[in-house]
């Protein structure tokens, strides 16, 4: 962009939106750090009949100098005399804000930086307006909405338009659009002063005692009831207080979007959707670039250090589908149950540190800290008369059906291992999905959750509540993590086997897990994958494998786990280094990019969705924590009273796979959540 050419943001919506209000106040707020200009395009129109004929002098007359850097010279009309007035001219200045029906006309656009829509419900746009211009403009109402009904039809501007604002005349308006302008990046350099100043807000912190054994469910019902967009991290498999892997399990978060200043965050084809507030901005693009943008690994100041590398910013699940952009195919939008990301950027939130038994409560900048803070200390007490439970059921559970039964899965595994003799691959993770409908006032999503966390508990267990869609997962895998000093630690799991009936066949069972060279080769060819993914933006004389095929034991299964570390370069990107990394290397198989194409076509083009992508945090520190999204069930509102319900697993084939025993594997892997809902595998 020319940056000695004016910047230009137009204001348009219907007459009565609050166009007019929200263009001076926006003005002020910008006003702090660069001069603007603001012009009314009804001091233009031409009459009342007069819309198109003045939309027409806007952009010749107004908008094109002034863009141009030129002075604006223009003629008023007069209302009294019915006739254009004496000529007026407008300087331009290094921001211009131009409001006004028809300020964002298809003519306009070419020469806008950023187009607001202002959106009212049409009611309250004829009150507005005839409050706002008294009884002269209303004899002269449906004559002027006509027009502008007339010309929506022929020129979608709200389709256009880089920001919406639904307009409640609340004193919301201003901050929110000017937070979702922050937003797009073509005025990244003009509103830097404004991206600074909200990136530099502290986050605020307050310690709580607290000795209960297991706070997260009890905290989750206190603050979060009825969130519309709630995430949970949740360490459920957590040991008793001093003892959590602070690594692994030392630490559980809460937060939705409900408080002042949250913010929400949607991404699917191709399309960023930004909601602060009453405002939503919409930004074409890649996730990637956009994550890279907007969490960058800047680090803010917290207040006091929580010993946590969470302290608030980015949280929720990043889809499988998101390979598009490192590597892999394009599944087609439509296939693609859900966005392709959802996160937020919650305001407030709550850290369990299991590690010390404490809770921490969180709040970025000082607005409604104290009443946060008191809510969350409540809460805490109030856990002291709660103990801990188990919610109770009453099977049969739902019903499922699969997407592969069991002769076609096997094929499956036989055409896999034949894609691996011909060099096309050396492992591939292929999986199948599990399917049922429910009705919805037959499952609760959160006890069932509850139900999945105590007979499966996990260090990466997390529920997610984002409008229509559930994720409840108990989840053992950490994806990646990266801490704010740039030290990346990925933990894959590969090699499965189900908990023995007794104390001597489960520990048979472990010691034949770990001593099975066919699952040590799965492990190992991942690892190796993985190490190419770190080095990739990592120092290599840091990377290292402190832990290979070790053996971890879950309340359903034992799992063969490794370790490795690396370091970033100085100055890489930690959104690049993520990507480079995604999707996980344990869901695809190796080498990547190829073995993706062949599950593409072996899973007959089926979108995997949130399943196989991450879950996790990206912190106003610069750390990050993800989790591989396995053992987690999906539901999703199918809009006729039913949640519909996915399970999708799965498992590594190799040269040496024996395909009966991998539909064995898928169905180990399937057992904790399907008995959470008592039900069982479909035949």
């Amino acid at each position: 962009m020319d940056t000695n050419r004016p910047s230009v943001i137009a204001i348009d919506g219907r007459s009565g939106a609050g166009k007019s209000t929200l263009a001076l106040e926006l003005a002020t707020l910008l006003r702090v750090h660069r001069p603007v200009a603001l012009f009314h395009l009804e001091d233009l129109y031409p009459g009342w009949d007069g819309l198109t004929a003045g939309i027409e002098a806007y952009v010749t007359d107004v908008l094109a100098p002034l863009r141009s850097g030129r002075r604006a010279r223009w003629h008023p009309w007069d209302w009294e005399a019915d006739a254009p007035g004496a000529e007026r001219t407008t300087a331009p200045a290094p921001l211009v804000i131009i409001e006004g029906v028809g300020a964002g006309a298809s003519a306009a656009r070419t020469h806008l930086d950023a187009l607001l829509w202002v959106q009212v419900e049409g009611t309250d746009r004829k009150a507005r307006a005839l409050a706002r211009d008294g009884e002269a403009y209303a004899p002269h109402w449906d004559r002027w909405a006509a027009q502008e009904e007339a010309w929506l039809a022929t020129d979608d501007v709200r389709g256009a338009a880089d920001v919406t604002v639904f307009n409640r005349a609340d004193g919301a308006a201003p901050p929110d659009a000017l937070a979702a302008l922050l937003a797009l990046p073509q005025l990244a350099g003009l509103l830097r002063p404004e991206a600074e100043a909200a990136a530099g807000q502290r986050i605020h912190s307050r310690r709580i005692d607290c000795t209960h054994p297991d706070p997260v469910p009890g905290l989750v019902e206190a603050l979060y009831a009825g969130s519309e967009h709630l995430v949970v991290l949740d360490s459920s498999n957590h040991p008793a207080p001093g003892t959590a892997d602070p690594f692994r399990n030392g630490h559980s978060m809460l937060a939705d979007a409900s408080g002042r200043g949250s913010t929400v965050f949607e991404h699917g084809a191709g399309r960023s959707t930004i909601s602060r507030g009453c405002a939503t901005a919409s930004v074409p693009g890649a996730f990637f670039d956009w994550l890279d943008r907007t969490w960058g690994g800047t680090t803010e100041a917290s207040d006091p250090d929580t010993g946590s590398g969470f302290d608030l910013g980015w949280m929720g699940w990043l889809g499988y589908e998101l390979k598009r952009e490192t590597g892999g195919s394009d599944v087609p939008a439509a296939a693609i149950p859900g966005a392709d990301a959802a996160l937020i950027s919650p305001a407030r939130g709550v850290l369990v540190d299991h590690s010390r038994g404490c809770v921490w409560a969180l709040s970025r900048g000082t607005a409604g800290s104290a009443a946060w803070f008191a809510r969350v200390t409540d809460a805490v007490a109030a856990l002291r008369t709660s103990p801990a439970t188990r919610p109770a059921f009453v099977p049969p559970g739902p019903v499922f059906d699969s997407a592969d039964p069991r002769d076609r899965y096997l094929a499956k595994v036989v055409s896999a291992q034949q894609a691996i003799h011909a060099g096309d691959s050396y492992e591939v993770c292929l999986t199948t999905r599990l399917g049922a409908t429910v009705p919805r006032a037959a499952l609760d999503p959160w006890l069932l959750y509850r139900r999945m966390r105590t007979s499966s508990p996990a260090p990466f267990a997390h529920f997610i509540r984002f409008g229509s869609t559930v994720v409840a997962s108990t989840s053992p895998e950490r994806f990646v993590s990266l801490d704010d000093r740039g030290w990346m630690r990925a933990e894959p799991i590969k090699g499965t086997r189900p908990r023995g009936a007794d104390p001597v066949a489960d520990a048979a069972l472990a010691a034949e897990l770990a001593a099975s060279p066919k699952d040590r080769a799965e492990n190992i060819m991942i690892v190796d994958l993985l190490r190419n993914d770190l080095v990739r933006s990592s120092d290599p004389a840091t990377l290292s494998v402190p832990r290979l095929c070790a053996i971890e034991t879950y309340a359903t299964v034992h799992q063969m786990v490794s370790t490795i570390v690396a370091r970033l370069r100085p100055g890489a990107s930690r959104a690049e280094a993520i990507a480079l990394a995604f999707p996980p290397g344990s869901m695809t198989g190796a080498p990547k990019i190829s073995t993706m194409s062949i599950l593409d076509r072996l899973e007959d083009g089926r979108a995997r969705g949130i399943y196989a992508g991450a879950v996790g945090y990206f912190s106003h520190t610069g750390a990050a924590d993800l989790a591989v999204v396995i053992r987690t069930l999906v539901l999703r509102d199918d809009g006729a009273g039913n949640w519909d319900l996915g399970l999708s697993v799965g498992g590594a084939i190799t040269a040496d796979s024996d395909p009966a025993e991998e539909w064995d594997e898928v169905r180990t892997k399937a057992r904790g959540v399907l008995d959470a809902l008592g039900s069982v595998f479909p035949d």
